[in-house]
């Protein structure tokens, strides 16, 4: 039979229906993949992006009195804010505090409208719990009559933006500021600047920490990388170890030695290089010491993995070339292991940004990180909004710092590319 016939013949396979059949088995070998890496997608949604989720919603979200004072919210967010409500109002706040007191809602609003207004909390529960038991001819002037703060336009336009939802308050405190009488936003003065202080002072502290990581860690990656390979998998040892061992471990550890009377001090002394025990714990000082410690194994592996791909062809062509070594490290080996030194920086940066228990251990009353508010207000103040809108904020460094950290990387390497 011709070549032509066969080719057409009823039955023979065609073109067309082995790319139908190549398409077919790599959607069934992608849905395959799909299918194992399924149950992994499922937890890291349960337990990482969800909560994360849930934790940064609750920065805008101010469901306390919307959902106790369902009635007394809508009348609000009709109110215009101008003078102080009609009788039509106080009675709906009469009804919602008894309704709140009844349900024992009433310490949940109490408790939120005391985060932005200290003295509103005693206001609420007074007036709840003098409630009269009959219903008077006329509430408003029974709760003026109760206290003169319900008669102020400041306390009822206070409550009005306590009942709205979503709500700016908490991204507002979360940078020591607030929202004025008049609508206005305002910040506290700088002696009372709690929130602004801890970002600046963690930045701070990360940014010391990880230069330090960087100065301890390149000269250690660059011995490991240019060792023999039996020395250096001996020596990485000492860099992996730290791994195997928890952080508070670690921390304690430093909480041991670190003391007045601890083995540096003693050692210190001892040797005749100090007359008294140094100041190495609950300051800066220790806590700068103890992250640096737990940190430094990252960014020595992150330089490692990049400098063992280093040819060492290049510096020697340098040095033949006449150059010193001095000049050829500079010039021609540091800027290839620049991505390294990025991405090892950026790592130990972030996870710098969120550490609680070494400076919780080792620092003082002047070294408290976000982490460390954060925790405070979800553990302590059960102020769940402000510990969210903290968190946001850490959240957006971190997303900027990484476009900086890339950016710089970036630019370096065009340079000496």
């Amino acid at each position: 039979m011709p070549t032509a016939a066969r080719a057409t013949a009823p039955g023979s396979p065609t073109k067309g229906d082995g790319r139908a059949s190549f398409n077919k088995a790599r959607r069934r070998a992608s849905m395959q993949a799909l299918l194992l890496a399924l149950p992994l997608l499922v937890f890291l949604l349960s337990t990482f992006i969800a909560p994360i989720t849930l934790l940064l919603a609750r920065s805008v979200q101010n469901r306390e009195v919307p959902d106790s004072m369902p009635a007394l919210t809508r009348a609000l967010n009709a109110w215009d804010g101008n003078g102080v409500p009609d009788e039509h109002m106080f009675a709906l706040l009469a009804a919602g505090l008894a309704e709140a007191r009844q349900s024992g809602q009433i310490g949940t609003v109490a408790r939120r409208l005391n985060f932005s207004m200290p003295e509103f909390r005693s206001l609420l529960m007074r007036t709840a719990r003098q409630l009269p038991t009959d219903a008077p001819p006329a509430w408003k002037p029974a709760l003026v009559e109760l206290d003169e703060r319900w008669n102020t336009p400041e306390t009822w336009r206070f409550l009005k933006r306590a009942a709205a939802s979503p709500t700016p308050d908490y991204l507002l405190a979360a940078v020591d500021a607030q929202m004025t009488p008049q609508g206005a936003v305002a910040f506290v003065p700088d002696n009372a600047s709690v929130y602004r202080a801890a970002f600046v002072r963690t930045v701070s502290i990360s940014a010391t920490v990880t230069l330090l990581c960087l100065v301890l860690g390149y000269p250690v990656a660059w011995l490991l990388a240019n060792l023999p390979e039996k020395s250096s998998n001996r020596l990485m040892l000492f860099v992996i170890v730290p791994f195997w061992t928890s952080l508070l471990v670690r921390t304690t550890a430093w909480y041991v030695l670190l003391q007045p009377g601890g083995v540096i001090n003693s050692l210190v002394m001892s040797l005749g290089l100090a007359t008294h025990p140094l100041p190495l714990i609950f300051n800066r000082t220790g806590v700068l010491i103890g992250m640096t410690h737990v940190l430094l194994p990252y960014l020595i592996l992150a330089i490692y993995s990049v400098m063992k791909g280093v040819s060492p062809v290049y510096m020697r062509a340098a040095q033949s070339l006449g150059a010193h070594p001095f000049t050829a490290f500079m010039r021609i080996y540091v800027p290839q292991t620049l991505p390294g030194v990025g991405a090892g920086c950026f790592l130990v940066f972030v996870l710098a940004l969120g550490y609680y228990i070494t400076p919780a251990l080792l620092g003082g009353a002047g070294d408290e990180m976000i982490s460390q508010l954060i925790a405070m207000q979800t553990n302590t103040q059960l102020n769940w909004g402000l510990a969210g809108a903290l968190s946001a904020y850490l959240v957006i460094f971190t997303a900027i710092f990484y476009f900086l950290f890339n950016r710089i990387v970036g630019i370096d390497r065009l340079r000496f590319g």
